[in-house]
């Protein structure tokens, strides 16, 4: 009763702050960034913490002028997930750009399933789009809510345009079904944020610090001979993104194991070395980065 409870109070209040144009939202995100940053200091201790681990050549300025950057961008993707709710296609699809959706559509025509990996950055979350420009079956792996009602709400704002949203723990299951019904379908991951340590196989620097890695993109491929392909998202201006796809295999069967999972991590690597504000660094990356030596040593 209690989410219930919550969610007729808060749901209405959503509901209606997507409904205002984006320079009103845009202009809340600004107020809200003050009271994030300067008033609330929400994880401020975090981000630069992960910024220092990963950038120990820049100095405690520069890494408080990306972190300032990030914190602005950070409050922006909240907003526009909350305009998520009630942007129509061709506002979305306005302000979301594929550049190179033919890619996706030549590697239809091999026959076989695709996953495309990317990370949490810029915004992720407007890829939900895709699936109105390619032929795929479209899926995406996501965590479920806590709160029933705000979890079946975000689903049905989400797949309304044309993605099958499926939770992490079943979207394996979802492969392996369309696998035998000899479904082509399209499977978006991320896979840049930290495993549970119990499920982790492989060890690897990404941002030049030693963390578990998220292999199953790779694994998956192998298993169901998928293609993989890669999403890099800039933020051209604020409000306004564009997707570039790039191929990292067709035949990962020829690949040595976390071969793949390399490629992935190169590539995410350089997109946030080039403008680190993007990425989501509030997540705690890092924190199991002194367990790695003591586990392989036990290995």
């Amino acid at each position: 009763m209690m989410n219930f409870f919550v969610y007729i109070l808060v749901y209405p209040l959503i509901w209606l702050i997507s409904l205002l144009p984006f320079r009103i939202l845009y202009a809340i995100s600004d107020g809200v960034y003050l009271l994030i940053y300067y008033v609330f200091g929400y994880r401020k201790k975090v981000v630069l913490n992960n910024l220092k681990l990963a950038f120990p050549e820049k100095s405690d300025e520069e890494r408080i002028k990306i972190s300032k950057k990030f914190y602005h961008h950070f409050v922006d993707i909240f907003i526009e997930m909350i305009k998520s709710f009630t942007i129509s296609k061709e506002e979305l699809n306005k302000r979301y750009v594929y550049n190179n959706v033919s890619l996706l559509n030549e590697l239809y025509k091999d026959g076989k399933s695709l996953i495309l990996v990317f990370g949490h950055y810029a915004n992720w979350e407007w890829i939900i789009g895709l699936t109105q420009f390619i032929d795929y079956k479209g899926y995406a792996a996501f965590t479920k809510i806590n709160n029933k009602y705000f979890n079946r709400k975000i689903l049905n704002s989400r797949q309304r345009f044309g993605v099958q949203l499926k939770p992490t723990s079943k979207i394996i299951q979802e492969i392996d079904r369309n696998h035998k019904k000899n479904i082509q379908a399209i499977y978006g991951l991320l896979s840049d944020q930290s495993p549970q340590l119990s499920k982790t196989f492989y060890w690897n620097e990404f941002l030049g610090v030693k963390v578990p890695i998220h292999t199953g993109a790779e694994m998956l491929a192998k298993k169901y001979n998928l293609n993989i392909a890669f999403v890099n998202i800039e933020k051209v201006k604020r409000g306004f993104y564009e997707s570039t796809f790039s191929l990292i295999t067709n035949n990962a069967s020829k690949h040595s194991d976390f071969e793949l999972t390399n490629f992935y991590l190169e590539k995410t690597e350089n997109q946030i070395r080039k403008q680190p504000e993007y990425y989501f660094w509030t997540h705690r990356r890092f924190k199991h980065k002194d367990k790695a030596p003591k586990l392989m040593n036990n290995e």
